[in-house]
């Protein structure tokens, strides 16, 4: 690394040290996770909804994987 790099390189570690630093992890409190458990809170609302859309998505492109729907891409199962 040259010498006019070294200089800008290490002041962009050293701001982006002191921004990591600025942000704190804040724990969830006890009274607040039932808050969090709720159905409204979850990435995936409707359980049945997101079952069915994966079948037929995996069923149109004739692969299966990762997303727990079995079977294969003739749309029997």
């Amino acid at each position: 690394m040259t010498n006019k790099l070294r200089l800008p390189v290490i002041c962009a570690l050293g701001l982006t040290l002191q921004a990591c630093a600025v942000f704190k992890m804040e724990q969830v409190k006890p009274w607040q996770k039932g808050t969090l458990a709720e159905q409204v809170m979850q990435l995936d609302a409707d359980p049945a909804e997101s079952f069915a859309d994966d079948h037929i998505y995996f069923s149109r492109e004739a692969s299966t994987g990762g997303q727990g729907v079995g079977g294969g891409g003739c749309g029997c199962n």
